[in-house]
């Protein structure tokens, strides 16, 4: 077992990569927040087959991971590209409060109490829209229908423009341990051209109660390639969030999909693009691995003491619709309008409108839209997958000895197309194992894409359905 290691950063930060490289890879591919992914999922998966999922699930008994999406917002930041309800009057939470613990209840009623909680998230939207009171209610309500583990993970993403200190306080009162807040950038033209204007002193204010109230791990989110930004500009945002000490960051790359979200339209001409903004990725990379922190792939970052680099570290690391986790075999039920859920070898997505999010969960306690049951071949690909965007090494005997297959035999094809990337040097391939080098951990995506057998079947002529890759 020594050889099944995860490649270390190290070097990352001064790869060298041409315009060729970037011209290649740089092309619309899947995150790998699941496999198979969404665009191949069945519109016929009813809400009936999602209570067999969960009547199957609760059978094999692995613990739990909730979501649950909180869609409002304030004002509309021009970026985003999440599924968001723009609402200045918030009387509306109402009626879907409502029908999220209606919905809260018909999952639980689902739910062995035998199951423990090990991972409770709020995301959406702005889950700090709501106050401090129906926060609480909310809580209260999922905590009577569920068990918690002593030690859950409980989370919640917070916008610091609208978060109050008795939001801060009614969160950790009721046992949230974890804060999520956007940054994208502080420079000020950046905040302006995206309409998210958040001042430095706003959120280190925030950050500072969140740490005086206790709260054990602090993440930020940053966004790289937004209009106007610069690789020396964007080394600056870094600069003071690091004076922030965030126990984890995401940098992630902005996704411009204006053909899905028209308001990103309005900034095309300022972006940064190829070269310009591969630069400014690795400006931000370096300063990361500078500062200590452990990159753990793609677009996360953790502090070495922290869960997420251990759990690397121990190869226990795992990936699902939040990102990077440490709570690998819990089944995450997705409850509130667009949630997903994958529940042993099944996904299901809700409505993602909030009138018919209330509407068929009115009528039938679920919102059930579509969803997707894995295949064998699905299941082996995913394992697969996995492995690499969270350890970046594939060892070929866990793969054989976990689904009773010969690795090179069954992914003979794979192995050829593989070549290409090996020669370009991303990929080190032993007769045990395929290893991602430093260089190659930057289009770790491509990679994966090698064993997508869907993504030739997508419509791909069109409009792209996948941001690009860097």
């Amino acid at each position: 077992m020594a050889h099944m290691r995860t490649e270390p950063a190290s070097g990352i930060e001064t790869a060298q990569v041409s315009d060729e490289l970037l011209e290649k890879y740089n092309r619309p591919g899947p995150r790998y927040t699941s496999y198979p992914t969404a665009p191949v999922w069945k519109d016929d998966f009813s809400p009936e087959d999602f209570e067999k999922i969960c009547a199957h699930a609760d059978e094999q008994g692995s613990p739990l991971s909730l979501y649950m999406h909180l869609p409002f917002c304030e004002s509309l930041c021009l970026f985003c590209a999440c599924n968001v309800s723009i609402q200045k009057d918030k009387r509306v939470a109402i009626p879907y409060l409502a029908a999220l613990r209606q919905e809260i209840e018909h999952v639980a009623g689902r739910v062995s109490r035998k199951r423990n909680v090990s991972q409770f998230h709020w995301g959406g939207g702005t889950p700090s829209y709501l106050s401090p009171e129906q926060m609480e209610e909310l809580f209260r309500h999922a905590q009577e229908r569920f068990t918690f583990a002593e030690d859950a993970e409980i989370g919640v993403e917070v916008d610091p423009r609208v978060t109050s200190l008795a939001h801060l306080e009614t969160l950790r009162r009721l046992g949230f341990n974890r804060l999520s807040m956007g940054i994208q950038d502080f420079h000020p033209q950046v905040q302006e051209t995206i309409h998210r204007v958040q001042p430095y002193e706003m959120t280190r204010a925030l950050i500072l109660a969140a740490r005086g109230l206790g709260f054990q791990s602090i993440n930020v989110d940053l966004i790289y390639g937004l209009p106007h930004q610069t690789a020396s500009s964007f080394q600056a945002t870094i600069g003071q969030v690091l004076s922030l000490g965030p126990d984890r960051v995401a940098m992630f790359s902005y996704a411009h999909v204006p053909w899905l979200k028209k308001q990103q339209g309005s900034f095309q001409a300022h972006l940064p693009q190829g070269r310009e903004k591969f630069r400014i990725f690795r400006a931000g990379l370096a300063e990361f691995l500078n500062a200590g922190y452990v990159y753990i792939g793609m677009d996360h970052f953790a502090r070495p003491e922290d869960e997420l680099a251990a759990a690397q570290r121990q190869r226990t690391l795992h990936r699902n619709f939040q990102g990077y986790t440490t709570k690998a075999g819990a089944d995450l039920y997705g409850m509130g309008v667009s949630s997903i859920s994958s529940i042993g070898d099944a996904y299901a997505q809700n409505r993602r409108d909030v009138p018919g999010y209330q509407t068929a969960v009115a009528s039938r306690g679920l919102a059930t839209m579509r969803g997707y049951r894995l295949s064998p071949d699905d299941r082996i690909r995913r394992a697969v997958i996995g492995r690499l965007l969270c350890h970046a090494v594939i060892p070929k005997g866990e793969i054989e000895r976990e689904f009773s297959i010969s690795f090179d035999e069954y992914f003979r094809s794979e192995i050829e197309r593989l070549e290409e990337t090996r020669a370009d040097g991303f990929l080190v391939l032993d007769s045990d194992e395929i290893r991602v080098t430093p260089i190659g951990r930057i289009f770790i995506r491509n990679v994966a894409m090698i064993f997508d057998r869907y993504l030739g079947e997508q419509q791909m002529d069109q409009k792209p359905l996948f941001s690009k890759t860097l």
